[in-house]
């Protein structure tokens, strides 16, 4: 498979999170690039800004000097998935966890599900020790399903993981049947689960990570594309830029779906995948009341999940069912200034057609974001790799290069430990098992040289 190419530089127009831009979405810190630094962070979406806010937390911590920490941006801050996703917080503890235990074995799964409950909690706590003001709210998450064969796939998979006692499931409830249709409110709901789940603004939180660390010293240079990375024999990595080179000690790739632009070995196993997102707007008031936020799933891959907003707006995504049979219109594209006209008609009148009480809310789809100026819509860019699990840690054969990326469309509830696991790598020398992270999401070379592609088996 072809690498990526990166970010597009054409305009798009901007999802709803972005509609009103911080004063630092075009900021540069310096007129210049820094000629050196010792750790070049290469992304500035909520991956890049954690693993910068958790190496000054641990520098700060330990009563150690700041690192000179440079962040390149290819376009304005947080312009990638975190600026067009759901900014749904949403650990999984069945659906990806099953299926981990039928491949790696159920301490994997239960590991992995562990790790998004706990990224869930430690979000919580940040925002709430710090004072960021990102609309996090924790809440319930539903996952309803639409037919009888998905209901009773998640039932056996519900009494496998309970059966084997994987701690997670004790904060999961199951409903089947009209008591389905009554806790989830979806009309036809066959069956449904719930647990535990969070929702914020992503863009605010991102920002936020950026305004701390300009403050403490970080230089941030958007609109500025990475071209190349190469290590020198000097013990320096030449990141070479649009705007000049700087010498770095460390480097982190924060780049998700533009991965494999920079890192070829990464073609094939951080593909970028498009997704269609929107914003609801009921015009009665007020809105019928959703206490939580949603998965509607019809079969694995074809699903939509809705956040509702303390504003009573609704932050609804997915429309696979109009756009998945058409793999290059989704796989392996960046360009996310695009436009799918088919994906309007699926999120018109949604709310009307699936939840009950919502007939005469007179709700409609008031921003969609797939990349076309005119038509104020705009596409969502994510990383999925080939394997379904992120890579993560120390890039195979490039000393002091690291990665935290390829999250297929879940980075949400897995980013913010997983950056602080780099960060500890990085400045504490730690090696990945004291991180905490999953050891199947650690970056090895049997993974870059696996064959297996779940994207398009699925």
């Amino acid at each position: 498979m072809h690498q990526s190419p990166p970010p597009i530089q054409g305009p798009t127009t901007d999802s709803f999170w972005r509609s009103s831009p911080h004063s630092l979405d075009d900021h540069r810190t310096s007129q210049d690039v820094p000629p050196e630094v010792d750790i070049c962070v290469i992304g500035a979406g909520f991956a890049g800004a954690s693993t910068v806010h958790h190496i000054l937390d641990i520098c700060k911590s330990q009563g150690q000097p700041r690192p000179r920490i440079l962040i390149l941006e290819a376009r304005q801050a947080c312009s990638g998935a975190t600026g067009r996703n759901g900014g749904h917080i949403k650990p999984d503890p069945c659906h990806r966890p099953s299926s981990l235990a039928a491949t790696h074995g159920i301490k994997v799964a239960a590991e992995c599900a562990a790790f998004e409950a706990q990224n869930l909690s430690a979000v919580k706590k940040f925002v709430e020790d710090e004072g960021i003001d990102c609309e996090f709210t924790l809440t319930r998450a539903v996952d309803a399903f639409m037919s009888d064969a998905v209901c009773d796939k998640v039932m056996a998979s519900v009494d496998m993981l309970r059966r084997n006692h994987v701690p997670v499931m004790s904060d999961v409830h199951f409903a089947k049947g009209s008591d389905a249709e009554v806790l989830s409110g979806v009309k036809g709901a066959k069956g449904c689960i719930s647990y535990s789940a969070g929702h914020l603004f992503p863009y605010k939180l991102t920002l936020q990570l950026l305004s701390r660390a300009i403050d403490a010293g970080v230089n941030l240079q958007t609109h500025t594309p990475v071209i190349s990375v190469a290590a020198d024999t000097d013990g320096f990595i030449t990141v070479t830029t649009s705007r000049g080179s700087v010498k770095a000690r460390t480097v982190v790739y924060a780049t998700n779906a533009y991965t494999s632009s920079l890192l070829p070995e990464f073609a094939g196993k951080i593909i970028p995948v498009r997704g269609m997102c929107s914003h609801i707007s009921p015009t009665k008031k007020p809105a019928p009341h959703l206490p939580s936020t949603y998965i509607i799933r019809w079969s694995d891959s074809n699903y939509d999940y809705l956040i509702p907003r303390l504003d009573s707006s609704i932050i609804l995504g997915g429309a696979r069912s109009i756009f998945y049979h058409d793999l290059d219109s989704w796989y392996n594209n960046v360009d996310d200034g695009q436009l799918i006209e088919a994906g309007k008609s699926h999120f018109d009148g949604y709310m009307q057609r699936v939840f009950s009480g919502w007939e005469d809310s007179g709700a409609y789809t008031s921003k969609l974001w797939t990349g076309n100026k005119a038509n104020d819509i705009d596409w969502t860019v994510m990383g999925y790799s080939s394997d379904l699990m992120p890579f993560i840690g120390a890039v195979p054969g490039k000393k002091q290069q690291f990665i935290v990326a390829g999250f297929t469309g879940h980075g949400m509830p897995q980013i913010f430990l997983a950056a602080k696991g780099i960060a500890s790598m990085i400045i504490d020398n730690a090696d990945f098992k004291s991180t905490g992270i999953p050891t199947v999401y650690q970056v090895t070379c049997s993974r870059l040289d696996s064959k297996q592609n779940s994207v398009v088996q699925s």
